[in-house]
């Protein structure tokens, strides 16, 4: 009988106990019943003849009854503490127990064409798409998935974060040399003449800002001349000047072959050879991308957008009305549709989570199946024989119950055909 205290069972686990102590009782009572009829049959049939078939029928009936005793009783215990050899089975032999259970469910449960059959079997994606497909599911699952999203963010310490984006920064933008790719690109960019329209955005922004200021100009020039000039000269001076820039800027723009473009081009393309070959204009390139990237500005502002965006994105999670969680739920519901109506779809994505299946139990499925057998390990011997106990011991006592049944039945028949055969 097992030994855990009530109060620690299960309800399942009591009424289980309950059943078999109810079962055992009727096996043994069976046996005391068939062992009373046997006294008094064994001291009675020479008297009555015919109680020598009931002597014999509760001679086997009790042998049937204790040799199955003796089976189910070996199987938790040893019977009445005795060391009989293979007795005691499931304590003794625990682990190896549990060996097997884990390769039996690794072998039969986890093999890649049990899985491939068992997913490939009901449509995944249709069920899915089906449920999905409901606004209220759908807003379930964001609701879900928006408050577990939130709970990570709020667990994240800023500084923590800060440092891992400090850290990815430095690794993947600071540490890298900008110049030579940076210098490629820019003759790319110069041999193809697309820098052309970048130039004339430039001179039209030019005009307009000239046409916009021209009292930009007044003292630009003539403020450096000497006092004793005249200021009509001054003026002159200055008007001349600003027609001047403006003639500039409008010859640049109408004539595509002007000397200030070729000027412009041949800046650029100097300046892209030196990113690429030039180690000093490469020094001083990554030098001045460093000291941008490592100024505690940079860093403040990379603090503020993670705190903006931390607050907005908790904001728009918790709040079941915001655009984020609106745009969520009919993400999700389309998803939802469209796995219902496209076959295509579904087909799809269902070969990928078979293949993802398959693929993660035929890498993992010794592991998995280990969970068995490193917890039947774990296991007291005394607790695994009482747990086993009460999931089956109920069922074994009926074999006890039914070897009882016939073995009456055999010891009746074996002494009839004697007693036929023999005449005794």
């Amino acid at each position: 009988m097992p030994r855990t205290p009530t109060a620690l069972l299960s309800d399942a686990d009591r009424e289980r106990l309950r059943g078999l102590r109810l079962m055992k009782g009727i096996a043994l009572g069976a046996l005391i019943v068939l062992a009373v009829v046997f006294v008094i049959a064994f001291a009675l049939q020479s008297r009555y003849p015919w109680l020598s078939y009931v002597r014999a029928a509760a001679e086997g009936g009790m042998v049937g009854a204790l040799a199955d005793w003796f089976a189910v009783t070996a199987l938790f215990r040893r019977p009445l503490g005795l060391p009989i050899p293979h007795t005691a089975i499931i304590p003794t032999r625990k682990d190896e127990i549990g060996r097997t259970l884990g390769e039996f469910v690794e072998t039969n449960f986890l093999a890649a064409p049990v899985i491939r059959g068992k997913l490939e079997s009901f449509s995944l994606s249709a069920r899915l798409g089906a449920w999905l497909s409901q606004p209220a599911h759908a807003e379930r699952v964001a609701s879900e998935g928006a408050t577990i999203a939130t709970n990570v963010i709020e667990a994240l310490s800023d500084d923590d974060v800060q440092q891992l984006l400090g850290d990815l920064a430095r690794e993947h933008l600071v540490v890298p040399e900008w110049g030579p790719p940076l210098g490629g690109w820019l003759e790319r960019m110069v041999d193809s003449g697309a820098h052309h329209g970048a130039v004339d955005l430039a001179a039209d922004s030019m005009a307009t800002w000239l046409r916009a200021n021209r009292a930009a100009f007044t003292g630009l020039i003539s403020r450096r001349l000497p006092s004793w000039v005249p200021s009509m000269v001054h003026t002159l001076i200055d008007e001349a000047a600003y027609h001047e820039a403006v003639k500039f800027v409008a010859a640049v723009r109408a004539d595509p072959d002007h000397p200030a473009r070729h000027a412009v081009d041949g800046y650029l393309a100097r300046l892209a050879d030196n990113l690429q070959h030039d180690p000093a204009t490469i020094g001083r390139f990554e030098d001045a991308k460093t000291t941008v990237f490592d100024s505690p500005r940079v860093r403040e502002l990379a603090g503020e957008a993670w705190r903006t965006a931390k607050n907005g994105l908790t904001r728009g999670l918790r709040d079941p009305e915001s655009g984020l969680r609106r745009r969520l739920v009919e993400t999700l519901t389309d998803v939802g549709r469209r796995l219902e109506g496209d076959e295509t779809l579904r087909a799809r994505v269902d070969g990928w989570v078979t293949d993802a299946a398959v693929f993660v139990i035929e890498r993992y499925r010794h592991d998995i199946a280990s969970v068995i057998t490193d917890t039947v390990e774990r296991w007291d011997p005394e607790e695994t024989t009482e747990k086993i106990e009460l999931m089956v011991g109920r069922d074994l006592q009926y074999i006890r119950l039914n070897g009882t049944i016939v073995g009456s039945l055999a010891g009746l028949t074996i002494y009839a055909i004697a007693h036929a055969v023999f005449g005794a």
